[in-house]
């Protein structure tokens, strides 16, 4: 073994040890103190980061957005402080359900479990038998050890092999050579999923249930000082977050800082529902645009395609981004 390969064993070995013990000793479990206790009057840090969505992995920026906080930990409690840090998981959104729903979509139209040909294009099953060999099973990609076997794999699949959310995958662009088509059953795949697992995200509860363990456990793998106890998840889901959610609002409402009443937004008539930003597959910062519209009455005689109007004014309504330049005008 190389003396790189052993130092680096090493710290691996002193880290484990490192974790089990906090684990051990509880030692980021942070309780309220008793009101007449020393600890009462200690000083408290409390720290936390905007919730990772739950619709893939963590993908490596999290590490950089969770180092900030653990850093702050760190040196708050080196300052005698008693730090709270806790953790939730954002499952709020479209995100999930549009995924869950792709797999729906793609497992009826492509059979029970997809299968692609070299050109990264979904077959049915009755095409299939009419392209004998040209289709390929997908690779099991949680028995991919070395990096040249997840290189070639990268290759042969001809999509991308990254830890990354399946929203970033789904509008990141085509592989070169790919058919242009980006499969949400390929996506699965590539976050290290089987077949058989693979359908069972076709139940959007399932995500929630799924990708917050995988989460946890990779956070944990770094030795974060979080409050384990403390992680949640958003939505009804929880009922216990769901009310504390509602609490803020009807509190907010009560002082006056939240009304009713219409507002312009972009909508999913797929869904029912207003898609925000971040919810979409494609299409962000698209917003809701302002037009101006301009009455242009038509003048009498009505032509022959008007005179239905009888009597009634006829108006010509015309759109624009630019009002002050339609000043004077008499025609469009």
């Amino acid at each position: 073994m190389a003396a790189d390969d052993r130092r680096r064993k090493r710290l691996r070995d002193i880290e484990k040890r490192a974790q089990q013990r906090w684990e051990a000793e509880k030692t980021f479990h942070v309780d309220a103190p008793p009101a007449e206790s020393l600890e009462a009057s200690q000083e408290k840090f409390f720290v936390t980061i905007p919730y990772p969505y739950v619709n893939g992995n963590l993908h490596i920026g999290w590490a950089f957005y969770f180092c900030k906080a653990e850093f702050a930990t760190g040196y708050e409690r080196l300052k005698g402080k008693i730090c709270l840090f806790p953790i939730g998981f954002h499952c709020t959104g479209l995100r999930v359900l549009a995924c869950a729903q792709k797999l729906k979509s793609e497992n009826e139209k492509f059979g029970d479990v997809p299968k692609f040909n070299l050109d990264g294009e979904a077959v049915t099953d009755a095409s299939r038998s009419s392209a004998s060999g040209s289709c390929q099973d997908e690779p099991d990609s949680t028995k991919m050890r070395s990096k040249t076997e997840r290189q070639q794999v990268q290759k042969e699949c001809k999509c991308m092999w990254a830890v990354c959310e399946c929203h970033h995958l789904s509008s990141a662009g085509n592989h070169p050579g790919h058919s242009g088509t980006v499969y949400q059953w390929r996506i699965m795949k590539s976050q290290g999923l089987h077949d058989k697992e693979i359908k069972e995200f076709i139940d959007p509860m399932h995500w929630f249930q799924y990708f917050p363990q995988k989460a946890t456990s990779d956070l944990m793998s770094m030795g974060l000082k979080i409050d384990w106890r403390r992680s949640f998840i958003t939505t009804d889901a929880n009922p216990y977050y769901d009310m504390f959610i509602k609490w803020q609002f009807q509190h907010l409402k009560k002082l006056g800082h939240l009304d009713y009443g219409p507002r312009y937004t972009i909508y999913t008539p797929k869904l029912c529902q207003p898609c925000p930003d971040h919810d979409r597959r494609s299409g962000h910062d698209v917003d809701c645009q302002e037009y101006t519209l301009i009455k242009l009455r038509v003048k009498t005689p009505l032509p022959e395609k008007l005179v239905f109007a009888g009597d009634k004014p006829v108006f010509l309504v015309a759109a624009t981004l630019r009002p002050e330049t339609m000043y004077g005008q008499t025609n469009c």
